[in-house]
């Protein structure tokens, strides 16, 4: 990396320290700590990290220590009563306060070459890559610094498990800070579509954390949010930044690479385009859109005959064949589904994605606790996988067991406000009171998941049962019409291969609403 403040030039790659191009005598120690106070400027560094980090840890006197600071301060034309470049915080430690830009020497002169010479960029990775810097903080947070670096570790390491996304390892995106450098470079340097960033600022009792997701292949701003809470529970607040974060990404990175994929000619799409862009048709939930979602699978498949999310993808679009009752050959689809999801666990096993699959294609058969082996394990693979979560609701309500759905359909919307099956989960909650004899709350949730974006038909049905079970005759009748007018065939022994209760006494109060509804 090439660090540049005021004169000078640190190059850690050389390990040489220059000023106006001329190279300055630096002895070892002296440009290890200098290093480490440059790259960790947005933080107070303390005695115990300089020892650690410069010293391995050696028991070294204060003397030497002090000697060591004062050399450094020499080389740089500083000195301990202006302190001008490196500041010490009495009783805690040191801080490197001027202004730094950042550069990496060698691949940054290689790439400029190449867009020289050729007129062209560096190829990036075909799936999405993304750098996560370490955050920036606002005021003094005093004893709460640790987090704009111990939140970005979490992230990277959580996001690592994403078999679908490359991560930048953070030895490498740690030596960043967003305001060092134009996004673009950023990507050039890491060679990563993606860059995501933040800022810590603590005031008073009040922890707040601001991300933001950037492409950095035009610097537009692809997602934004804002999180704030009591630093009381700065712990639980730390757990729910990291996991909406995880979540949100999961979700508006695919949205992001399906509304740039349908900027290219569709003959012309490499595998992760066409994954990406059948993405959006399949959660659309009508035969045409389950159509064009199944050709894109197919043409991802055909491209990367290796990539495991295409063929879970081919999955999903089987398994909403059968499950909306789309065809006539329900055995037929549901076999698909079960063959396009164990060759996407021969692949790749450790996808929660493609373990999701696998898990839901035991709906069709009505085996719950064969569905629920396969959804703890997407979840234990990705625990804010939200989707995972919430078809771990669904199996344990229809199973009977309402209340352990309900903690997990709660977390699941938690996580997941703005998630395509959010409908789903509507619904499931609504069952999660079906199954305990709570009606009117049913009724109330399954309206809810009726009237959200993306509810299929199926959905529908539920609102309409729902409705009858409490009364309300009229708006009973208003899904039954709704039903009748988007698929007028479907029977309540439909619904019930759907929806396989287990609780006899919940399926039999169901079965007698959705009778009375004509069904």
């Amino acid at each position: 990396m090439l660090y540049r403040f005021h004169h000078f030039e640190l190059d850690t790659a050389k390990a040489e320290l220059r000023r106006d191009g001329a190279t300055r005598p630096v002895e070892p120690q002296v440009f290890a700590l200098l290093t480490l106070l440059v790259e960790n400027r947005e933080r107070l560094v303390s005695r115990d990290e300089l020892l650690d980090k410069v010293w391995d840890g050696r028991v070294v006197s204060d003397a030497a220590l002090a000697s060591r600071i004062k050399s450094a301060r020499q080389v740089l034309g500083d000195d301990g009563r202006s302190q001008r470049f490196i500041r010490t915080i009495h009783g805690q430690g040191l801080r490197f306060v001027a202004e730094v830009k950042v550069a990496r020497a060698a691949e940054l002169t290689a790439a400029a070459s190449l867009e020289l010479t050729t007129g062209q960029q560096p190829e990036l990775p075909t799936r999405p890559a993304i750098a996560v810097l370490p955050f920036g903080l606002l005021g003094d947070a005093g004893r709460y610094a640790a987090i704009a670096e111990a939140l970005p570790h979490d992230l990277i390491t959580e996001l690592s498990r994403l078999r679908w996304l490359f991560v930048t390892a953070r030895a490498s995106s740690f030596r960043l800070r967003a305001q060092d450098a134009d996004v673009r470079e950023i990507g050039r340097m890491l060679g990563v579509h993606y860059c995501l960033s933040g800022t810590v600022d603590v005031a008073g009792q009040t922890l707040a954390v601001s991300v933001e997701l950037v492409d950095t292949r035009d610097a537009g701003v692809v997602w934004a949010e804002r999180f704030a809470g009591s630093i009381d529970d700065v712990h639980a607040i730390r757990e729910e930044i990291r996991s909406r974060i995880l979540t949100a990404l999961e979700i508006r990175i695919p949205l992001h690479e399906a509304s740039l994929a349908r900027l290219t000619v569709s003959e012309n799409l490499d595998a992760w385009s066409a994954y990406h862009l059948g993405l959006q048709h399949m959660y659309r939930f009508n035969r045409t859109d389950n159509a064009a979602a199944t050709a894109l699978f197919q043409q991802a498949v055909a491209r990367d005959p290796g990539f495991a999310r295409a063929h879970a993808g081919l999955s999903f679009v089987h398994f909403q064949t059968a499950f909306l009752r789309h065809t006539e050959d329900l055995a037929g689809e549901a076999d698909l589904a079960r063959r396009c999801a164990q060759r996407g666990l021969e692949l790749d096993p450790l996808d929660p994605f493609v373990n999701f699959t696998m898990g839901r294609t035991f709906w069709l058969t009505g085996d719950l606790e064969g569905s629920l082996a396969w959804l703890e394990r997407a979840t234990a693979i990705s625990p804010n996988y939200a989707q995972g979560i919430y078809a771990r609701a669904w199996t344990e309500t229809l199973a009977g067991r309402g209340l352990q759905g309900r903690e997990f359909v709660d977390l699941a919307m938690r996580l997941s406000p703005l998630d395509p099956l959010y409908y789903a989960m509507l619904g499931t909650r609504a069952f999660t009171h079906m199954v305990i004899g709570e009606d009117l709350a049913a009724a109330q949730w399954a309206e809810r998941a009726a009237r959200a974006p993306g509810a299929h038909v199926l959905i529908a049905m539920i609102a309409c049962a729902a409705h009858a079970i409490t009364g309300d005759d009229r708006r009973a009748a208003q899904w039954a019409a709704n039903v009748r007018s988007r698929n007028p065939v479907l029977t309540r022994a439909d619904f019930f291969r759907s929806f396989p209760m287990k609780s006899e006494v919940t399926r039999a109060r169901l079965a007698g609403a959705l009778e009375r509804c004509g069904f």
